[in-house]
Order: C-alpha cells, then structure tokens, then sequence
C-alpha cells in the first residue's frame, strides 16, 4: 500500500564482539531495526584477514537463514537495513557495501543523505572513479578509499567528513575494527553500547536491548569513534556552531521504546499529544489513534483533555508496508486491509483522530470516511507535528513540495479535502516547547524551509532520479 508518511531511508547496525556469533546478534540488531527499512538486508562479517557479505532483498528475516548466518564468521559484523521508494528497488543499491582498496577490505554501511553528493559524484568520476550503483553512500566509501592513500584511516575519514555536507551515520568495517561516524550536525541518530564481550552501535538504542547490550551513550555529532576488541577510542570530533537532530525521529520513524540524543521518543509523543490537546480540544466524545504511529500522542491528548482513549481502529499486523498493490477501483480496499474501525467504539460518537503527521493526505481522506460509514458523528483530525511544506535533503523521502498537500493547500482547504469536522497541526511553537532548551538542536526544515547545510546540487534528473535529491535516498 502506497503510504501517506515520510519514509526514512535505513537502519545500520555494528558488533565488535570477540567469541560472540556477531552474525547472529546483527541478525537480531537488524530485526530490531526493520522498522527503518523494509526493501533489502544485509550484514558484512570481518574475522582480522578478510570481511565476508551477504545481501539481498527481501525483510531480515527473508534474507537470512541458518545456513547464510553460519557462513559469516569473525568477531566483527556490521549491518544494514533499506526502506523502500519507487524506481529504486534493485539489489547493487543493498548495503553494506564492501571494497577492496590500497590497504585492505573496506565495508560501509549508511544512513543518511548527502547535499552535496551528486557535486562529489561528478568529482570522483572525472578523476577516473567507478560505480557500482546509483548511492550517495558510494560517494562516501570512494572519497575514503581515495584518501586512505593519503592519510592512515581516521585521517581519511575526517578529510571525507570536511568534504561531505548535509546527513550521515555510518559504520565502516576493515579487517580488525569497525569505524562509527557521525556527521558533525547529528542530523541522523547513532549510539554505542556494551556487551559482556564487547560493543555494539546501532541507529536507535531498541537495537542494544534487542542484543543484550547496555547503552552507554549516543555517538557525538562530528565524532569518529573506533571499536575494536582493545575498547573504544575517539580519534576527532568535527565541530558546527550548532546541531541539527532530525525531528521527524521522534515524531514518526523511531521506535517508541528508543531513546535519542537524551529524549525517548514515546515519552516525545505523549508530551506531543498533550501540547495538542492544549491548542485544540473540540467537544467531542473519544479519542482514536491511527496505529501504530499516532498512539502515543493519543494517549497524552486524552491524558490532557479528559477524553476517553478508544481503540476505534484496528491494524493487521499481518500486511506489511509492501503488499501487492490493489487496482485502482480497489484503493479504498487496500487501505482497509491494512486498518479496519471498530463500529462499536466509534459509533454515535464524536471522535477526535490523533495521527503523526500527512504527507499527500490520500489515506487520511480514507480513514475519515472509513469512520463516518462506521457511525461517527464527527471526526476531528489532530497531528503531532506541523504541516509538512518542504521536501527534506537530509535522508528521508517527503516527496517533493508539489505532491506535499500543506504546500499546496490551506488548513481549511486540507480540512474540507479530508472530509473531516476539523482539522489541527501541532503548532511549530508548541512542538519545539516539548524539548525545551534542546529544541536548538533539532532540524525543522521540513516545516520551515530553513536548511541547516545548503543544498547546492540536488541532481535531479541524474542517474535516473526523478525526485529533488543529491543522488537516490537510500541510507
């Protein structure tokens, strides 16, 4: 079903773990990651001589079996997990990525996305480079092979992180130690913990837990972190006058159970619905989420009006975020496979509809309608975040602005397109109040247009994009 959400672009994952199966707990790290990316998976292992890799399409759970685990020995394994976005689902875009280059194997996988790749791209090829696939992350791994040359690696990877601008975590795999990198405005999110037998980094801390491992702390924004069987060691921390944590994390793409950059994220969510039941409260009789994204503000609206939660619509589980596509006479079905009301919960009542966020609003005008032919009497749309009025450059796919609905339309215009009773954003102001003295360090472009790095060369039209990007957002 074609979603009406901003998607993210992956999940990566690392182990240093010495006597441990590292493929095994990369299995478990991705699985915990899946939510970030549902297209293709895959994990690169390292045991000190060589680095093996298996990737393919498919979810974690497709791609890896008993047998494919077994083949990826060592003590170091690093992983990644890929979102899904039309036109590029195609197997030399699956990460990790692995290289041979001057001083040995090298393995990278990314999260994130360059503002200035297709420019880098250009630079590289003219100097003779190669590639392999349509990725910014391609960009990243030639520029640090190039330069490896040049410098030992953490040299190398600093004078990658001066030419790179805009969004990127990655974790780099050699031989004997993996590499956590963090660009220096902390748009996308990494942390570090501790095994009994060694250090685990993942985009979001649900990923430690899933292995068993203790959260230490996040990876620091400009930070080259090194783990190795001898422990941890910082080798620089790239500065910016400020920081620029992508605030989309907490409201839609992270995990409820994650903690980012200090905050947890369903702790976020609650605090957000709260904030919108201070700004808008109709009268009305219950309050309904849309699963699973929007319960957590839910909660915390009704917390904060005096309203009844109510499930009043029910998620199959069982459909994915990719299942084959219904006709077009069958669009409205499709979304009913995927979300159902419950009539006896909605019925006769006036329900005030808590959800994330709208990016084109098609499915929003569909879950109105599903609930007004399940007898509510009115319908209430209420978001957690402000309307969305600029694409994003940084790693997650918003469209472009002329698909985006709150650049194209007014609240009220929104509203009437929706068919609902009333229509409320969370008010930017209201937002950035829920992180306090912190809202400084969040990016918001997406709602403002005021980017924190420049984009200076989107590339649209190259290598096949279609959509204002500085190559295919895929990590």
């Amino acid at each position: 079903m074609h979603t009406d959400k901003p998607r993210e672009a992956c999940g990566i994952f690392g182990v240093c773990a010495p006597g441990a199966d590292v493929a095994r707990l990369a299995y478990y790290g991705l699985y915990a990651l899946q939510h970030r990316g549902q297209e293709s998976a895959g994990i690169a292992a390292a045991d000190g001589r060589q680095i093996v890799l298996h990737r393919e399409m498919g979810l974690v759970a497709e791609v890896f079996s008993e047998e494919r685990l077994t083949e990826l020995t060592g003590y170091l394994a690093i992983g990644h997990v890929r979102y899904s976005t039309t036109g590029a689902s195609h197997p030399v875009n699956a990460q990790p990525l692995v290289f041979y280059c001057g001083e040995g194997m090298l393995g990278l996988a990314h999260n994130g996305n360059l503002s200035n790749g297709y420019s880098l791209r250009r630079e590289l090829l003219s100097s003779g480079a190669v590639f392999q696939s349509t990725t910014d992350s391609e960009v990243l791994i030639n520029l640090i092979a190039r330069l490896n040359g040049e410098h030992n690696l953490p040299g190398a990877i600093r004078q990658c992180m001066a030419k790179a601008e805009g969004a990127y975590a990655v974790v780099l795999l050699t031989e004997d130690r993996i590499y956590a990198v963090r660009d220096p405005y902390g748009f996308r999110p990494l942390c570090v913990g501790r095994l009994t037998s060694g250090w685990v980094v993942a985009s979001e801390s649900c990923a430690l837990d899933a292995v068993g491992a203790k959260f230490i702390r996040d990876v620091a924004p400009g930070e080259i972190l090194e783990v190795s069987p001898e422990g941890l060691r910082t080798h620089s921390v790239v500065t910016v006058e400020h920081r620029a944590h992508c605030v989309f994390e907490y409201i839609y793409f992270a995990r409820p159970d994650s903690t980012l950059d200090g905050f947890n994220v369903g702790r976020v969510r609650r605090e957000m619905g709260r904030q919108l039941a201070r700004e808008y409260c109709p009268a009305a009789d219950i309050v309904v989420p849309v699963p699973d994204s929007g319960i957590a503000a839910a909660r915390g609206f009704a917390e904060a009006s005096g309203l009844r939660f109510e499930e009043g619509l029910m998620k199959n589980r069982y459909v994915g975020r990719t299942f084959i596509q219904p006709s077009q006479r069958l669009r409205d079905a499709g979304v009913r496979l995927k979300l159902n009301p419950v009539r006896e919960a909605v019925a006769g009542k006036r329900v005030v509809l808590v959800d994330d966020s709208v990016v084109r609003g098609t499915t929003s005008c569909k879950i109105v309608r599903m609930l007004r032919d399940a007898g509510a009497r009115k319908v209430y749309y209420c978001l957690s975040s402000p309307p969305i009025v600029r694409s994003c450059y940084y790693g997650i796919d918003t469209t472009n602005d002329k698909e985006l609905i709150a650049a194209q339309k007014s609240v009220p215009e929104i509203c009437q397109y929706m068919g609902a009773d009333g229509l409320h954003y969370l008010s930017i102001e209201g937002l950035l109040r829920v992180f306090g003295e912190k809202a400084q360090d969040l990016c918001v472009a997406c709602f403002t247009g005021n980017y924190p790095v420049p984009v200076k060369d989107t590339g649209v039209g190259k290598f096949g994009l279609g959509r204002p990007r500085a190559l295919e957002v895929v990590g």
